[in-house]
């Protein structure tokens, strides 16, 4: 070999090891699955279900999770829903006017898996052989509730009855092969007669039976900082919705109720445009014990572009 050669020969040599050590030594994405919260495109879910999902995957989320009522749901969830659907501009939840059997082959054709479902109080407390049954069909494993009824968290003493009744609904959906979460939203979070609310439900919840729901955008609206529950609460926050805010901003009030939330949604921006640390945040979650996480844009407009700008970003982190 002549010595141009052999420079030439050392040199892509030398490139080729740089090229896998970089290779080597490069940080793997943080985030395995992105999920996605369907109330963030309920406008296309209804025009077209099957469409919506085969949409979603090609964006590359592979996890859903789906919103009520649901065919079984109780009759009041149903009632409730037909009473704001006229303002919301939409009918569509549940099923989307599918089978269950129908929406798991749906969902097998574009490899997305459903880990969870919101549905209600009343369901919770009283139909969770429905909630198994749809389980065993659909495939998920959390039953998450979305809100607490009003008449639920007036007082301290409301409180202190709902933990009771979550530590009921989470056996129950223990013994349905179900485990039971608490998605937050903004009331809670503030001091009520001396307590903070949710860390009462958290504190005394037992955490084989309760895990909960972290809603970012309405943590950091209700004042509080998500990684420092995270760190203080671990094994406990088990999904989270991931959002990002166009700059911090909180409720006008006790974020109590949805005149309040409504306010804050022009704040509401893709995960890759806002005012928040998701990268910090997305890793205490992982440290803290979070398994899924989903994007929720609340009826985001133009979710073919949006819904994509977010599940991009959060596979670069």
């Amino acid at each position: 070999m002549n010595r141009r050669n052999f420079i030439q020969a050392s040199a892509a040599l030398t490139t080729l090891s740089l090229l896998e050590s970089n290779t080597l030594f490069a940080n793997p994405a943080m985030l395995k699955k992105v999920g996605i919260q369907l109330f963030s495109l309920p406008k296309t879910l209804e025009k077209d279900f099957s469409g919506g999902i085969k949409m979603l995957s090609q964006m590359g989320y592979r996890e859903i999770e789906m919103y009520g009522p649901f065919p079984f749901s109780a009759q009041t969830a149903i009632d409730r829903w037909a009473q704001v659907t006229p303002a919301l501009g939409f009918s569509g939840s549940g099923y989307f006017g599918h089978t269950a059997t129908e929406v798991r082959k749906i969902m097998d054709e574009y490899k997305i898996s459903v880990p969870s479902i919101h549905t209600d109080f009343e369901t919770l407390n009283t139909r969770m052989s429905q909630l198994a049954e749809a389980a065993q069909t659909i495939g998920f494993k959390y039953v998450v509730l979305p809100a607490l009824p009003a008449e639920n968290r007036q007082t301290l003493d409301d409180y202190k009855k709902t933990i009771d009744i979550f530590n009921k609904i989470g056996e129950q959906a223990v013994k349905s092969g179900l485990r039971f979460g608490y998605h937050n939203h903004g009331y809670g979070l503030h001091e009520l007669e001396g307590k903070i609310p949710v860390q009462m439900i958290i504190e005394n919840t037992y955490p084989k039976y309760v895990f909960l729901e972290m809603d970012l955008f309405w943590t950091i609206a209700g004042g509080v900082d998500p990684i420092a529950w995270l760190e203080k609460y671990p094994g406990r926050y088990k999904m989270m919705h991931v959002k990002n805010m166009k700059k911090k901003v909180q409720f006008s009030g006790d974020g109590g109720d949805s005149n309040q939330w409504i306010e804050l949604f022009p704040q509401m921006t893709t995960a890759d445009e806002g005012a928040l640390d998701l990268k910090s945040i997305v890793g205490a979650a992982k440290k803290s014990g979070v398994e899924h996480f989903f994007v929720e844009q609340d009826m985001v407009q133009n979710p073919e572009v949006a819904l994509k700008k977010s599940i991009d970003y959060l596979k670069t982190l």
